[in-house]
């Protein structure tokens, strides 16, 4: 958290100097006239919150309707749809398969290695899910009883996720590029009595094992009763690497199970997963989702912010399903809406650069959703590497995870939508469940590198310290000033905690406040700045990385940049960028540094100019591609860089500190 002894006009005063963008993109005017959202949702919403939740929750199949919408009777524990029951794994799947739907495709699966592919009907997912659930009882799981999800990125792994839904046994799932420190830790937080993974899975073009890390995490924990195992590379698990008393095979117990399976309908409430956040240091904090609220809100969104049209559409979410964007965005919203999706397991560069360009031409993608860390990374690439790929049928673009830089949104619309396809930069959270601010692409006219406004049946503000409203042009922080039906329940056993970290801060507005920053600009449209933690305080100035990172990546040699405060005993703290140039650009020639640090001297002030520039070959990034910032600083402050072990590739470090021994400070 950021020292809130700081003046809320200094607040105001620093963080409203982000660029300003005049670029307008307005939707396309077919889109308009057809649009699953139009502008009067937003006064509907405005006028009768309550009953526009309750409209949004008849889109799924209830077995029981709710007697209220909400109780906030005891703040900031939320009730939503109370006295209502439902199975989320009958709203994704079997619902479809009743309503004649079941021959249409729900996934196209693709493999890393190439020409490995698997299409999944409604009709199979019925299937495999009931034969999943039928398999996981077996192995004793039931209502209630948690179960661990550590696998690659294959439909086993949606069908587990279901399944569990369909038992009513919240399941938590760890991103398979996490230790077995970490599964661990999260096995023992939810007490998880039953762990579903696979022998491993592809990445850059080799396998890469996780059964060896859940048997280390077995020796951490004592939890564990069952480990149910898929077969996905054949590789050799070792002498030590099978315990017949533990260890089953997917193949074994699943495919030999019945396809017949009769879902049980839950409270609203009732917990449908747990989702950790804190990485893997310091006690986790298990993020709880219930089922009514969830569900209504991912399939809402997933509606409404990329206008779907599930009998056209062929949706593309890029995410891992071990985040919160897979759950709500690959599974649980898209699979309630009937969508057919496209799920890839492997890496966006292998076995090829354009890899994901060429699945979008194979499929006919139209709806596509990834991370501005992945843009950026591609903007390496130029034109020359998307321009082989035919991606007309594209018609939305989506960025989720992080700030997208104006250059980025720009470089994203027009070299792989075409200047055709609206974007919708969205902005939410773990916590928050779903989207929250977003532009609708049938009603806004986007601007790059803004979220824009709360969609219809939010109610978002920005606030200074004291927690009133900035007027526009002014900076401050993002909170959410009513409740939402996607909204986190609590912390996992730890309901202090949950209103200590989210509620306490504005506790006398009532106010949700998860750490980040924002400005409205000129017109009352919101800009995330990112985490608080990540606004640096030099000379008595506060000012974003977000918006040093977004002056540098406007920079036509520059591709990607991280921009951290680092301790100087002049300022207090001091500006250090980390940039990546694009091919083009080669080595930047020997002025490099200094063209650099100009522009950002012209494009926000002289207070902003970085007292050091590294040219370096790559970020240090998590598998899920968030910037690791905090090994960054160990560099900028001449620390031993920490635990490296989330990285996707820990040598980036290596190179990085080699980077800042021949680079000239400015």
């Amino acid at each position: 958290m950021s020292d809130q002894s700081t003046s809320s006009s200094s607040t105001e005063e620093t963080l409203a100097n982000l660029l300003k963008e005049d670029r307008r993109f307005e939707p396309p005017a077919e889109l308009a006239a057809n649009a699953n959202v139009t502008a009067d949702a937003y006064t509907r919403a405005a006028s009768d919150r309550e009953g526009f939740w309750a409209e949004q929750a008849e889109r799924l199949t209830w077995d029981t309707r709710w007697d209220r919408v909400l109780d906030w009777d005891n703040p900031p524990f939320a009730k939503w749809y109370v006295g209502g029951r439902l199975n989320a794994a009958y709203n994704c799947v079997d619902r479809h398969v009743e309503a004649g739907r079941g021959d249409k495709v729900a996934i196209h699966w693709v493999g890393e290695p190439e020409g490995e592919t698997r299409d999944l009907t409604y009709a199979d997912l019925q299937r495999e899910v009931s034969k999943a659930a039928n398999a996981l009882t077996e192995l004793g799981v039931g209502t209630g009883d948690r179960v661990a999800i550590y696998m690659p990125m294959i439909p086993e792994a949606i069908v587990t996720m279901l399944a569990c839904a369909r038992l009513g046994a919240p399941h938590t799932v760890v991103f398979g590029g996490f230790s077995a420190d970490a599964l661990a830790s999260r096995i023992d937080d939810c007490q998880a009595k039953v762990v579903v993974t696979a022998d491993g899975g592809y990445r850059r073009g080799t396998p890469s094992a996780l059964k060896p890390a859940v048997d280390e995490a077995r020796t951490k924990t004592d939890k564990i009763e069952k480990v149910l195992v898929v077969r996905r590379t054949g590789q050799d698990l070792g002498d030590d690497g099978w315990d017949d008393s533990v260890d089953v095979w997917w193949h074994d117990a699943v495919d030999g199970a019945s396809d017949q399976h009769t879902p049980e309908a839950f409270d609203s409430e009732h917990p449908l997963y747990v989702m950790y956040t804190s990485g893997t240091t310091g006690k986790p904090k298990g993020i709880l989702h219930t089922t009514g609220g969830y569900l209504t809100g991912a399939a809402y969104t997933h509606h409404a912010v990329f206008d779907l049209k599930p009998d056209t559409d062929v949706y593309w979410c890029t995410a891992d399903i071990g985040w919160v964007t897979g759950h709500s965005y690959i599974v649980y919203g898209p699979l309630a809406n009937g969508v057919t999706q496209v799920l890839y397991e492997g890496t966006p560069d292998s076995p090829e650069p354009g890899r994901w360009w060429k699945i979008i031409q194979d499929y006919k993608v139209t709806l596509f959703y990834t991370a501005p860390t992945a843009i950026r990374s591609f903007m390496k690439q130029g034109h020359d590497v998307p321009d082989k790929y035919d991606m007309s049928s594209l018609r939305i673009l989506g960025s989720v995870g992080e700030p997208i830089n104006p250059e980025a949104y720009v470089w994203y619309r027009h070299v792989i939508g075409g200047d055709r396809t609206p974007v919708v930069d969205t902005w939410w959270q773990t916590e928050t469940g779903a989207v929250m601010i977003s532009p609708l692409p049938g009603v806004t006219a986007g601007k790059p590198g803004s979220a824009m406004t709360a969609i219809p049946g939010i109610e978002a503000d920005v606030v200074d310290d004291e927690g009133n409203p900035v007027p526009n042009g002014s900076g401050g922080y993002l909170v959410v000033t009513s409740p939402w039906p996607s909204m986190l329940r609590t912390i996992w056993g730890d309901d202090k905690r949950y209103a200590d970290t989210y509620w306490s801060r504005f506790a006398k507005q009532g106010y949700y406040f998860a750490g980040d920053g924002a400005k409205k600009d000129d017109d009352g449209d919101i800009w995330v700045l990112g985490r608080v933690d990540d606004v640096m305080n030099v000379s008595g100035h506060r000012l974003s990385t977000t918006e040093i990172e977004s002056a540098l990546v406007s920079h036509p040699k520059v591709a990607e940049s991280a921009v951290v405060g680092a301790s100087d005993p002049d300022t207090g703290q001091a500006v250090v960028a980390y940039v990546i140039l694009r091919n083009e650009a080669g080595d930047g020639g020997p002025d490099i540094v200094k063209e650099l640090s100009d522009h950002v001297r012209t494009q926000i002030g002289p207070i902003a100019k970085p007292r050091q520039i590294m040219v370096v070959p790559e970020l240090p990034k998590t598998r899920s591609g968030k910037i690791m910032r905090r090994l960054l600083r160990d560099v900028a402050e001449g620390r031993t860089v920490g635990d490296t072990q989330t990285l996707a590739d820990a040598s980036i470090m290596d190179l990085i500190s080699a980077s800042q021994a021949t680079t000239t400070e400015d």
